[in-house]
């Protein structure tokens, strides 16, 4: 099963014609996908499940539907294990980016943490996961699939936010400084966190 999200509601994409009584489900083969997410977009509809019996296929009939643009980010720690957060569009993000001509998908992800935070000495350590979202750039719908890299650095110089990329602050967060910026983030952002992050009793919401 994938998740595809409009905003922050997970479109299902699943080899299971049923998933939940709450769901709308939908041969993805036949899904007039652009009503779909317009009627997400004005809360009309909040659980859709669009199934194929091969999962193979899934993505094959969705990227008929919508232009992809691959992109690559990181999921940054330090030394002293603390996460690298972007600020941007009042939400803490993590730094991610479009993939350029003949540039693999590693070499973006570093690219663009180094761009949009100013970080150095970057490293990867491993594939965290694929994460899917529809947007829209000048009026058209688009699918952004983004390669998310677990990334190490020794690197304790200046952040430097990348203005023209909308990013107003940087920040090195600790694990509760993390668990509190994870609250007000985006959904596809929290699956690459491990449960404990997710989870914070009321009285360690300290400030960030």
């Amino acid at each position: 099963m994938y998740k595809v999200f409009v905003n922050d509601v997970p479109i299902m994409l699943s080899t299971e014609k049923q998933i939940g009584k709450e769901y709308t489900n939908i041969p993805i083969k036949i899904a007039r996908l652009k009503k779909i997410i317009k009627k997400i977009k004005k809360g009309k509809l909040t659980y859709v499940n669009l199934y194929h019996k091969k999962e193979e296929k899934l993505f094959k009939h969705l990227k008929r539907k919508l232009p992809v643009v691959v992109a690559g980010g990181g999921l940054v720690y330090n030394d002293n294990q603390e996460i690298l957060f972007i600020y941007r569009n009042d939400k803490w993000d993590l730094p991610k980016g479009k993939i350029e001509k003949n540039e693999t998908i590693e070499e973006c992800a570093i690219r663009e943490v180094w761009e949009e935070t100013g970080v150095e000495d970057l490293k990867i350590t491993k594939l965290i996961t694929k994460t899917y979202h529809v947007f829209k750039r000048n009026g058209k719908l688009k699918l952004k699939e983004t390669w998310w890299y677990e990334m190490h650095t020794p690197y304790t110089g200046e952040l430097t936010p990348q203005p023209s990329e909308g990013i107003e602050k940087v920040k090195w967060k600790n694990f509760a400084k993390s668990q509190k910026a994870l609250q007000g983030s985006y959904e596809n952002i929290k699956l690459l966190f491990p449960k404990e992050y997710l989870t914070m009793h009321p009285n360690d919401r300290v400030g960030i």
